[in-house]
């Protein structure tokens, strides 16, 4: 006779995912990796203007920061639940200084692993099965992923070139208005790098208040603003607390990507929900970290604009070349990218193949970040000026525009 141990073989166990694994999005950039890759591999001299990872270092002396922190016995323990109290005082000081925005260190702020962990948390802490997400279109693809997780809906908002890439409310069905509970926001814009006025941030406040939906405001690129223009923050908005919050990430401001420290800001009782979720899936952030965190949020700011003055002085490269060949479009206001019409007769995913395969250029076909992305591409303002131009010069030997 067998023993259980004989009787048993790898194809009669079966793994079944869970329904919500089913509905997630498709990670349309993993192809986009993946095709680069092949042409690298291949030998080929790619520049690689598709990707959204910040390329130059943290500044010294936060890392150096971390050096220190990283021997103190302190942080070798558990760090408290929901964040060092000095690294939420570091936040406050940062946004009152430069957004004039007065902030509860303990009530209305809280530690994030990355902005993206909070986006995907907020619909799990607010929404049902059933609920409608508005969320930007073209937008930040993980949106989409929170919504999914939640089991709710999602209704896009179109953000179109003719109404300067803003939502316009008044195009939104009555009847998904009274099931929405939460819209997503995100200016400086990814992906097309406009900014948002403090006049659309004041309609927004008034329209979410009259129908009862929770703002989000994703500020990731909030210090990249360019021409002498801060970018606007939605809680400068009077009543901004009272309908909503702001995710904030020192990923872009102080090239800390890979260090994952985020933070959600505002209403008292999403923080409070927040902090709820985040005691039953983590304890948050190494001591050390959070250490180096507030040490980049209340030293000097100066690595922070010679960042956004590297990526001005690259958008300004960018475009004096995309000018000689013809390549139409408008200039970023704000964030690391650039958003560009792609010719007649091309799909932004076959412009972007094109690229690929004849300039060795890669971007990001639009078509990634929603239905009204089509016909655009996005390109990073994340290589040196001098592989900006040669990028622009090699599709200008393709003679498309």
């Amino acid at each position: 006779m067998k023993s259980a141990r004989e009787s048993f073989t790898a194809s009669a166990f079966h793994i079944e995912p869970a329904e919500v694994m089913k509905s997630l999005p498709t990670q349309f950039f993993a192809a986009l990796v993946q095709k680069v890759n092949q042409e690298i591999s291949a030998g080929h001299d790619v520049i690689n203007l598709g990707q959204g990872n910040p390329d130059t270092k943290t500044p010294d002396h936060i890392v150096e920061s971390l050096q220190t922190a990283s021997a103190n016995p302190l942080y070798h323990k558990y760090s408290p639940f929901r964040g060092y109290s000095f690294l939420k005082e570091a936040i406050v000081h940062r946004y009152k200084e430069d957004y004039g925005v007065e902030l509860d260190a303990e009530k209305e702020v809280a530690v994030l692993f990355g902005g993206k962990g909070g986006l995907v948390e907020l619909p799990q802490v607010l929404l049902n099965p059933g609920d409608i997400c508005l969320v930007p279109d073209p937008g930040y693809p993980d949106y989409w992923s929170g919504v999914a997780l939640a089991k709710a809906e999602m209704v896009c908002m179109p953000l179109l070139e003719s109404n300067d890439f803003l939502p316009d409310y008044n195009e939104i069905a009555s009847p998904q208005l009274h099931r929405a509970k939460l819209m997503f926001l995100n200016y400086p814009n990814n992906p097309t790098s406009v900014t948002a006025p403090l006049s659309f941030y004041q309609d927004t406040v008034e329209f979410a208040a009259q129908h009862n939906i929770v703002v989000a405001s994703d500020f990731a690129y909030g210090a990249i603003g360019f021409d002498e223009e801060r970018p606007v923050s939605f809680l400068q908005t009077p009543g901004a607390k009272e309908v909503g919050i702001e995710f904030y990430t020192l990923s872009k401001s102080y090239n800390m990507a890979g260090w994952r420290v985020g933070f959600a800001l505002g209403n008292r009782e999403i923080i409070s929900l927040i902090n709820l979720l985040q005691d039953h899936m983590y304890v948050s952030l190494f001591g050390g970290i959070q250490a180096a965190a507030a040490t980049a949020l209340t030293s000097s700011q100066d690595s922070v604009k010679e960042l956004v003055y590297r990526y001005e002085s690259r958008r300004n490269a960018l475009f004096s070349e995309l000018d000689q060949i013809g390549w139409k479009a408008n200039r970023p206001q704000g964030s690391f990218f650039s958003w560009l019409p792609v010719p007649a007769d091309y799909s932004s995913e076959s412009f972007a193949d094109l690229l690929l395969k004849e300039a060795k250029v890669a971007v990001a076909p639009g078509s990634g970040f929603g239905r009204h992305g089509e016909g655009y591409v996005r390109v990073g303002l994340l290589s040196e000026e001098e592989r900006l131009r040669e990028a622009v010069q090699r599709i200008g030997r393709l003679n498309l525009f």
